[in-house]
């Protein structure tokens, strides 16, 4: 894993289950992304009253949800992540670019004298985890393993989730068009945001570079 600087890799929240802001209540295991990005704009400018309350719920009924995606396919993004388990709170979620704004959800709940952790996706996908058991909160040196490692259990997938989502179909879109397919967010790890968009710079900054070396290799030959 590389370090940034500026970033402090030893961070670990007090608790999955107190909120380091108001902010972050209201957004406590809101499953849209459409709908959170919608919290955050008008709690910043301190019109929250004027969405429907519909906004804030944890999950939305399918006539909302049907509404939503005819107006755009994008807004249906994360509105069909599975429920929440008892106790279970999402530590952070993985956003993609795709038509639909397919969601990743990764979640922590309590587990006896610990924490089990899991990940979801909307299309009831697997997932191989590092690990799936820590006695305490994740440093965000370790949920940044956990993303850089884990995977989606399918053998066309390629690299962890963190990068492998960008890495498909590279091939034919190009390192910059994927720069910004994928988003890493957490209300838990402030920096997690922040490490993810330089990872995502030097990813297309080394794909571009090795572009040019096969070609000067491929013209050499």
């Amino acid at each position: 894993m590389k370090k940034y600087p500026g970033i402090d890799y030893s961070f670990r929240p007090a608790s999955y289950w107190s909120d380091a802001t108001p902010v972050s209540a209201v957004l406590r295991n809101v499953k849209g992304e459409a709908r959170r990005i919608a919290i955050r704009h008008f709690c910043a400018k301190q019109e929250a009253d004027c969405l429907d309350q519909k906004v804030f719920q944890e999950e939305i009924d399918n006539e909302s949800r049907d509404a939503l995606g005819k107006v755009h396919p994008s807004y249906m993004g994360g509105e069909y992540l599975p429920g929440y388990n008892g106790g279970e709170a999402e530590i952070a979620r993985i956003a993609l670019e795709s038509t639909t704004a397919d969601v990743i959800s990764i979640r922590a709940r309590p587990a006896g004298q610990g924490i089990a952790y899991q990940v979801v996706d909307e299309y009831n996908s697997s997932f191989d985890l590092p690990f799936s058991r820590s006695l305490q909160p994740l440093s965000l040196r370790r949920i940044i393993r956990l993303l850089d490692v884990g995977r989606l259990r399918d053998p066309g997938f390629p690299l962890g989730l963190s990068l492998g989502y960008n890495q498909l179909g590279v091939w034919y879109d190009g390192y910059a068009f994927k720069r910004h397919f994928t988003k890493i967010s957490s209300e838990f790890y402030p920096q997690l945001f922040t490490h993810y968009e330089r990872v995502y710079d030097d990813w297309v900054a080394d794909g571009e570079a090795s572009k040019g070396t096969l070609a000067v290799d491929g013209g050499a030959a």
